[in-house]
């Protein structure tokens, strides 16, 4: 289900996600200097480059995925401990003298 919530099969609020505008920059290099760069090399080096840049691709996938989940799991803790928790913080206080 994780996957599949990550991989936009779920989508429990449709919206948009913005990036900064130093971020979108750093897209469009990255963009424009790949097609740059897969335009120019030919033979045996556009084939190492394009294995370069989807190997990158999945690991960066990959990364993205494990930390998704690593938050997934962080929110689904604090939800279990403020809703399912039998114990208050400080019973001290709540008891009567």
């Amino acid at each position: 289900m994780r996957k599949s919530l990550f991989y936009g099969n779920i989508d429990p609020q449709a919206k948009s996600a913005t990036h900064n505008a130093a971020v979108q920059k750093e897209m469009q290099t990255l963009s424009d200097y790949e097609e740059e760069m897969t335009n120019q090399l030919t033979g045996e080096d556009k084939k190492k480059f394009l294995a370069y840049v989807n190997a990158w691709g999945v690991v960066n996938g990959e990364g993205n995925l494990d930390s998704f989940i690593v938050g997934f799991r962080l929110g689904a803790a604090f939800m279990q401990d403020t809703f399912l928790s039998g114990s208050a913080p400080y019973t001290d206080f709540l008891r009567e003298e």
